[in-house]
């Protein structure tokens, strides 16, 4: 008889154990996937967050905002628009022509023009005028030879200026805002990554915000503000 008890004892707790070690299985099963499942996410996080592949935000939100810009494209050119992929962007570089009087077309044309004389390797991803037009010249994907070793990470902006102060005039300066407002728009940025030509290699360009650091900062001033604006009126954080 105690020995039925016994056996029926070591049956009930053998059961138990096997109970426990399948619970303990199906437990590790779960914790398994769900950490898996967490390191999908987070690796896709990274890529998203630490990816140096161009990226831009577009949708309805973002072309509101973009201005009036004349696409004029120059050809693939090793002297001018040499096709090369740009990283993610972060920064605007703002240049002036140095060319006093000159339009938007006129240095977009120079800029073309390059593929045949081979006399320089220059150009700029847009050129505004004395009118305050906007010309495309390279995409915001590829690199124009503008700022030197920040080509590869940076949209330029060569702003034309009517005599040898390079100061802008009002349709240019406005103009000049509402672009890198809508460029910061464009890549996540803010009106501290506009910066002058002068910032990435002491060239005296452009020569009126580099001789006066008030007005440049005063220009960054409104780019933030201008940023501010479309950013309220579309509710992004």
């Amino acid at each position: 008889m105690r020995k039925t008890k016994k056996r029926k004892n070591r049956r009930i707790s053998n059961a138990k154990k096997k109970r426990m070690i399948q619970r303990n299985i199906r437990l590790g099963v779960i914790i398994l996937i769900i950490l898996c499942i967490l390191f999908i996410v987070l690796n896709l996080m990274k890529s998203e967050v630490f990816s140096n592949d161009y990226t831009e935000n577009e949708g309805e939100a973002i072309d509101k905002y973009r201005p009036d810009i004349d696409v004029e494209l120059l050809s693939v050119n090793p002297y001018s628009r040499p096709g090369i992929k740009t990283n993610k962007i972060t920064g605007i570089v703002v240049h002036y022509t140095a060319n006093p009087g000159s339009t938007a077309m006129n240095n977009r044309d120079y800029f073309e023009g390059l593929k045949d004389t081979h006399e320089t390797k220059v150009s700029s991803n847009f050129v505004i005028g004395l009118e305050g037009e906007i010309v495309q010249c390279v995409p915001t994907w590829e690199v124009a030879y503008a700022s030197n070793d920040r080509n590869i990470d940076t949209v330029s902006i060569e702003c034309c200026h009517p005599d040898e102060t390079g100061k802008f005039n009002d349709q240019t300066y406005e103009s000049m805002v509402r672009l890198c407002a809508w460029l910061c728009l464009k890549f996540d940025l803010d009106e501290e990554d506009v910066i002058r030509h002068y910032d990435v290699t002491g060239k005296n360009c452009p020569k009126y915000f580099v001789e006066n650091e008030d007005a440049w900062n005063q220009f960054k001033t409104e780019v933030g503000e201008e940023l501010k604006s479309y950013k309220r009126k579309n509710f992004f954080t």
